[in-house]
């Protein structure tokens, strides 16, 4: 816990909070082979909790149980302490389904202005919705500054029509609002689905949009959701969505016509399913017996489907089956992958096409711009050529990975940019001061990580309408920097719309630790940097879902292996949270990883994350000995986590390196090319874990 620091700030302990962020070092310990397998130095005592504290991380366990006795019993602890409005929160939250509406605005009334009292109107307007409680739902709704929550605006809409609010001129543009936010929702749930039974009812609403649902559902392997949209499609077929989802190879293969549009549109669910494991047999079936029983545009959006799965397989089969089905036909996700499948096979006029058929919002993302202006590139024609340039231009800067290589593709080189002015006593004192970003820092100090982090984001503005200007980010984000609370730091500091601090944005805790370990064993401290940056954001007790710890976020199993390797005697998991531990241990890990694979940072990053055996399949998965370039490689990475890992890694060293030699960097460099393994090396380390 960094409870000292953040408290020092809260209560304006401590003075020099504007110490420069580029030298700054947490602890002066060194990695040096006989301090290994010694725990860390603290320079400071973690002061002990105090009653209310203790009281507030009781309420917060009691609250995750739903005890409300136990909440209840110890909400009088926590009178007076900055935490309070949490307390005051849990102990409602808990008691939401009995109590009483003038209960609720009673504590409304008491948490008025927090963040607190927004997240409980949330809940209730949720309870209120599920209800149909529309009166009531409708009496609050307007007091509701939280706007990221589309289950509450689903049972907005739902509540307008339901009361006739809606006049007609406008139901078609509350359907297609609906409509947009229940295709965006993974799964299935209660407001949308009602919401958009509502309009299918009135008929503002068709079946082939309630289809289009259920094939996006089955594509993604998500059977509720699959479900919700069937029953309203077509009841009568509920039963026989089971045998599609479970065993679509059975369902396709047991029937031979499809007479109606729900016969057809389970067969291109099944051959969804079925693509998903077997592209190839998928392919067979719709070619040679289904294809003449559905409808075109069905039929080539179950291509689609069979493409994006062969090429997320990386097979040089996937570009056959997308020119099977018309681009007009597939969705976004089913474009992306044509468009990666024609980038490894270098088929530029298949890019354009793949990009020009998506979306408007699904255009203007910079990862299909860049490849657009490239495919033209690649080009003779001078008009498409000048409108690449000037595409390439429009994204290009230091921003992102696609827009550095915009940058470089224009022939710049990545430089740091220059700081935004220095921040001036009020505008470091207004931050000092906003009571959400002093409980925010409070929670996470005494260990109410996820609780301050969620506040936090909401006093910056993340989930309401307007929020914080350039210059109260920055504010913000030194705030988070001086209490060395490095995720809030960087994540604020990134939300930025003209400034760039990169000196928030990239700050090197630890830095003499990791420096030296990095150069003891001929590491890139930068592309240490840009890893940890996004493993962990520096937090030092960060912990995965799957049970990955600390800084480099290194795996139970990995770890005792890595320990091993290097000698470090008497390891325990346990002293994965110490940092140079972690950082002993990741750093040789990730060498070793990076000696795998010839010193590709690309593959070396895949491989930290994924896998080495995946690394190695994806290097060359086809056996054809094709080598590509980096960026084409990284894109065609077939797990989302790790594609956008690998990109955001690269991105990150690449900024870390002009930060700290203050030299002109590439990020193409970084990137490399990709291949097979050389034929004269060795096979390598193939028990690397």
């Amino acid at each position: 816990m960094l409870l000292k620091p953040i408290l020092s700030l809260i209560f304006g302990l401590a003075g020099g909070l504007l110490a420069p962020l580029a030298n700054t070092a947490l602890a002066q310990a060194q990695p040096t082979s006989s301090a290994r397998n010694q725990p860390p130095p603290s320079s400071t005592a973690t002061p002990a909790l105090s009653s209310a504290e203790q009281a507030l991380l009781d309420m917060a366990q009691a609250a995750r149980r739903g005890d409300s006795q136990r909440l209840a019993e110890l909400l009088p602890r926590t009178r007076g302490h900055l935490l309070e409005p949490w307390a005051h929160y849990w102990d409602m939250r808990s008691r939401l389904e009995s109590a009483s509406a003038g209960e609720i605005r009673a504590t409304l009334q008491r948490l008025a202005g927090t963040y607190q009292e927004d997240r409980l109107r949330n809940d209730w307007l949720l309870l209120l919705g599920q209800r149909r409680d529309w009166a009531t739902f409708d009496a609050e709704v307007a007091a509701f500054r939280m706007r990221d929550d589309r289950d509450v605006r689903c049972y907005q809409i739902s509540s307008d029509l339901v009361q006739g609010r809606v006049a007609a001129t406008a139901k078609q543009a509350v359907a297609d609002e609906a409509r947009s936010l229940w295709m965006a929702q993974r799964e299935a749930d209660d407001a949308c689905t009602f919401a958009v039974e509502t309009l299918f009812n009135s008929k503002h609403l068709n079946t082939a949009d309630l289809w289009l649902k259920a094939r996006q559902a089955a594509e993604a392997n998500r059977p509720r959701a699959v479900d919700d949209a069937v029953l309203l499609a077509a009841p009568q077929m509920a039963k026989r969505v089971g045998e599609v989802m479970v065993r679509p190879q059975t369902f396709l293969r047991a029937r031979t016509t499809a007479p109606t549009m729900a016969d057809q549109e389970l067969v291109v669910m099944a051959l969804a399913r079925l693509a998903q494991n077997e592209p190839h047999e998928a392919a067979t079936l719709l070619d040679q017996h289904w294809g003449v029983h559905l409808k075109p545009a069905a039929r080539s959006w179950a291509w689609g489907a069979i493409g994006r799965s062969a090429a997320m397989k990386l097979s040089p089969l996937a570009a056959g089956y997308f020119a099977n089905g018309r681009e007009a036909d597939m969705s976004d996700e089913q474009l992306a992958w044509r468009t990666r499948a024609a980038l490894r096979g270098q088929r530029w006029r298949d890019v354009v096409a793949s990009v020009d058929a998506m979306s408007p919002s699904a255009q203007k993302d910079p990862t299909w711009i860049y490849w657009k202006a490239r495919a033209h590139l690649a080009g003779r024609n001078e008009a498409a050529r000048a409108e690449a340039t000037a595409a390439l231009q429009g994204i290009a800067g230091v921003r992102g990975f696609y827009e550095k290589l915009a940058a470089e593709e224009l022939g710049q080189t990545i430089v740091t940019p220059p700081r935004p002015d220095a921040l001036s006593t009020e505008e470091l004192q207004a931050a000092r001061s906003n009571p959400g970003l002093r409980r925010a820092l409070a929670a996470i100090a005494i260990g109410l990580r996820p609780d301050g982090v969620r506040e936090w984001n909401y006093s910056v503005g993340l989930h309401t309408p307007g929020g914080m200007n350039d210059r109260e980010l920055l504010a913000a984000a030194q705030l988070a920097c001086e209490a060395q609370v490095w995720d809030r730091c960087i994540n604020t500091s990134e939300r930025t719309k003209v400034a760039f601090d990169a000196v928030q944005r990239f700050p090197m805790p630890h830095r003499e630790a990791l420096t030296q370990r990095a150069k003891q064993i001929g590491l890139d401290a930068s592309y240490v940097y840009g890893l940890i940056r996004q493993e962990s954001r520096f937090i030092t007790d960060a912990r995965s879902s799957v049970g990955a710890s600390g800084l480099m976020q290194v795996m139970p199993a990995t770890a005792r292996w890595t320990a091993r390797k290097i000698g470090l005697d008497g390891f325990t998991v346990a002293q994965l949270n110490e940092r140079d531990t972690n950082i002993a241990i990741g750093t040789a890990y990730l060498q070793m990883v990076l000696d795998e694979f010839e010193g590709s940072m690309s593959l070396a990053a895949a491989a930290y994350n994924a896998g080495p055996s995946r690394s190695r399949l994806w290097r060359n998965p086809d056996g054809a000995g094709t080598v590509l370039e980096g960026a084409i490689w990284a894109e065609n990475v077939p797990f989302t986590e790790t594609r956008d890992y690998v990109k955001k890694v690269l991105s990150n060293a690449t900024d870390y390196a002009a930060l700290m030699t203050g030299q002109p960097q590439s990020l193409k460099a970084r990137l490399g090319k990709v291949g097979p393994r050389p034929g004269q090396l060795a096979q390598g380390n193939r028990d690397l874990p």
